[in-house]
């Protein structure tokens, strides 16, 4: 999937049919002058639903078409003949999608199964016809309810990335390498910063035909969670990761600053993402020589509060290793 074709935020209008008016009609027929009421309901208005679907991973059909909206319900007739339900229009979202209602920014609900249906819009029912409303003292009630109007509505659809391990790290910390390594994608590599601008998925193929998806992030900056950079349009995907892979670079200045900012935007950004599981990852160990990379092991043993390992996605090093400690944390 190309950059490009990545959407995970959108505004769409919605609008449910409206339900069909009841008949006030009155039976006549060959001999017949005056029969009673025999108009019969309106038919509901077509809802507007919402459907998961697994095989999509992007808001990719809704960039281009923004508005949708349902039948009405047909008019009830004579002979109490119903009128017919409007069609419902169905929108395939892909698993992890939030619905929000544009005006209020409320959560309307959130879409994490495959096939969840969800009403966004809901039809507006038909009115009932005139026979509903015969009694004894009005034997030829001249009246019928009309439909009731269907629903309209502006909201918002955000992705967040459902993958088992989301990548985590200051832009141009080699994630996009890792990606292009350890699974088939192809992201967009390049050194400098914020090569990436939307989020990468890949499959990590493990033993025995045995497999987890990882995501690559784009690279956090400090303030990200006040909405700096690309802010909330890439931290939202983070909650709905199992695993957070930190990665930092082996040349940075202080490794566990880096890991502590990181730390501290997620914090901010929500803090129950803090309780999921945490691994380093320090990218680029192939420029350490054995030394440099004992004193670097010396330090990190006292400093870093979690598990951590080097790895190199240039020289394939560290990174058979690095997917066993990921698949014991998913499976743990």
């Amino acid at each position: 999937m190309t950059e490009g074709n990545f959407v995970d935020y959108v505004k769409l209008y919605v609008s449910s049919g409206n339900g069909g008016k009841g008949s006030a009609h009155l039976h006549r027929e060959k001999y017949i002058d005056k029969g009673g009421p025999d108009g019969g309901d309106g038919g509901r208005g077509g809802h507007v639903i919402m459907r998961g679907n697994q095989n999509l991973w992007t808001l990719y059909n809704y960039k281009f078409k923004r508005h949708f909206k349902a039948d009405h319900g047909q008019h009830g007739s004579r002979g109490r003949s119903t009128g017919s339900d409007g069609g419902d229009v169905y929108m395939d979202v892909p698993l992890g999608t939030v619905v929000r209602d544009k005006e209020t920014n409320e959560i309307l609900f959130e879409i994490t199964e495959q096939g969840e249906e969800r009403i966004i819009a809901k039809g507006g029912l038909g009115g009932r016809g005139n026979w509903h409303f015969k009694t004894s003292t009005n034997q030829t009630p001249r009246y019928a309810q009309p439909g009731i109007a269907g629903e309209e509505i502006e909201v918002i659809l955000e992705l967040k990335v459902l993958a088992d391990v989301g990548l985590v790290g200051f832009p141009n910390a080699g994630k996009s390498t890792l990606l292009s390594v350890v699974t088939a994608a192809k992201p967009k590599i390049a050194d400098y910063e914020f090569t990436t601008l939307k989020p990468n998925l890949g499959i990590v193929d493990y033993r025995d035909h045995q497999s987890f998806v990882i995501a690559d992030i784009p690279g956090i900056i400090e303030g990200a969670a006040e909405g700096r950079g690309l802010g909330h349009y890439f931290l939202r995907h983070i909650e709905r990761n199992s695993v957070l892979l930190f990665l930092i670079p082996a040349d940075a200045d202080d490794i566990k600053e880096q890991y502590d900012i990181l730390l501290d935007e997620l914090k901010r950004y929500n803090p129950e993402i803090l309780d999921k599981e945490r691994i380093v990852a320090i990218s680029k160990s192939d420029m350490l020589d054995d030394e440099l990379k004992a004193e670097l092991k010396e330090i990190l043993d006292v400093e870093l509060p979690v598990d951590y390992l080097f790895i190199s996605s240039v020289a394939q090093q560290g990174l058979q290793e690095l997917k066993d400690k990921l698949w014991k944390l998913l499976n743990d």
